[in-house]
């Protein structure tokens, strides 16, 4: 099998991807300049086996690890600023980002903000990027097949003034480093396992129907969803077979590559749910994926038949998308409504208000108003699927 190659990539930045991977990591960390790395991961990653064996690998090597495991589900800025504390207290040198999305948007915040005094929200996506440089070197080291963030700098993080989800990130803070280590993701449950590899189809379908000329990130969405497609349904219930851990976990990282284009709906809402009702983001894109999906029908139908040739569909229009996309849902026992994850809001319009600001929204196939969101939400939380 191809995915049980090990291979070394250079884009969109230098990448080791392969079973056992995880190893090099000190050797990584010294390549980057560092001997007092900061590894830093969510609280409920903290106890797992594969927080303790990145700590031994970097001892072991003669480095002098830190590590700082305060990050909740949906990272917020006051545990960015506590982990910048941590990070210079330590005199560390380096941020190893290790975990699912939220570990490793808390360790990319973390890196943008370390050893200078320009405050986190300096780096809000929708505003000009301040003039600085010298970032601290960041690694990053997934342990699920959903987010897809180990190439990018952008992280979203949770505004605990504004009561929302806003993302960060800079033009010239990149990652040093990925390590994709398929391994590593074997110890997933089922459900996190659907949860994180819903989040990645969702970052394909959603990117590639963005309406703007963007050959390269296109192929990155199609190529996503080849992979993903016959993966997913498969990896739940075969957890231990690491060549479909592979075809997910590169599935992964090119539909985090794909969505450099933009994201959509699914993302903007999402994002808003999450800051607001703490809900896992994949599980949240998952359960109003279809809803958004009905009401982007019109504008999507030319991109269906490539959609639907890449996940092998004999359908190949957006009935045959939609009916595909519920089916797998339902396989993956993905509750059907909002309601059924504890977001029933009365009145939708504070979030639809939230969710029509977020950069996703603007990219969206098809225009939305706020009504328009809130019907959507509405949708999601009483019909589902």
């Amino acid at each position: 099998m191809l995915t049980l190659e090990t291979v070394d990539w250079t884009f969109p930045v230098p990448i080791k991807y392969g079973p056992g991977r995880f190893a090099e990591l000190a050797a990584t960390c010294r390549a980057a300049g560092s001997e007092r790395p900061l590894v830093i991961t969510d609280r409920g990653s903290r106890d797992l086996d594969f927080v303790e064996r990145a700590l031994a690998v970097l001892s072991e090597a003669g480095l002098s690890p830190g590590l700082f495991a305060e990050v909740s589900p949906n990272p917020t800025d006051a545990e960015a600023e506590r982990g910048k504390a941590v990070f210079e207290d330590g005199q560390h040198d380096l941020v190893v980002g290790l975990g699912g999305g939220s570990g490793l948007d808390a360790a990319k915040a973390v890196s943008l903000i370390a050893r200078r005094d320009t405050p986190l929200w300096a780096f809000d996506f929708d505003e000009p990027a301040p003039d600085v440089a010298d970032f601290v070197p960041l690694i990053c080291v997934p342990t699920t097949a959903g987010t897809g963030a180990e190439t990018e700098s952008s992280a979203m993080i949770t505004d605990t003034r504004r009561g929302i989800k806003g993302c960060v990130w800079h033009p010239r803070h990149k990652p040093a480093a990925a390590i994709l280590d398929p391994e590593l993701t074997t110890g997933l449950p089922p459900g996190l396992t659907a949860w994180t590899g819903c989040d990645a189809l969702v970052h394909a379908i959603e990117a590639y129907c963005v309406p703007m000329f963007h050959p390269m990130c296109d192929g990155a969405a199609l190529e996503a969803l080849r992979l993903i497609g016959p993966a997913l349904p498969r990896v739940v219930n075969h957890p231990g077979e690491l060549e479909i851990r592979g075809a997910m976990l590169a599935g992964s990282c090119l539909a985090g590559v794909s969505f450099l284009k933009g994201l959509g709906l699914v993302h903007a809402i999402s994002h808003m749910i999450g800051a607001e009702y703490d809900t896992h983001h994949g599980l949240t894109n998952a359960v109003l994926l279809p809803a958004v999906l009905r009401f982007n029908a019109p504008a999507i139908q030319r991109h269906c038949r490539p959609m639907a040739q890449a996940l092998g569909l004999k359908r190949c229009d957006f009935d045959g998308v939609y009916r595909y996309v519920c089916d797998l849902l339902d396989a993956l026992a993905i509750p059907a409504s909002l309601s059924d994850i504890g977001v029933a809001p009365t009145d939708p319009t504070g979030l639809a208000q939230k969710a029509s600001r977020d950069p996703a929204a603007l990219t969206n196939p098809r225009r939305a108003s706020v009504e328009e969101i809130a019907e959507i939400i509405r949708d999601a939380r009483d019909t589902g699927r």
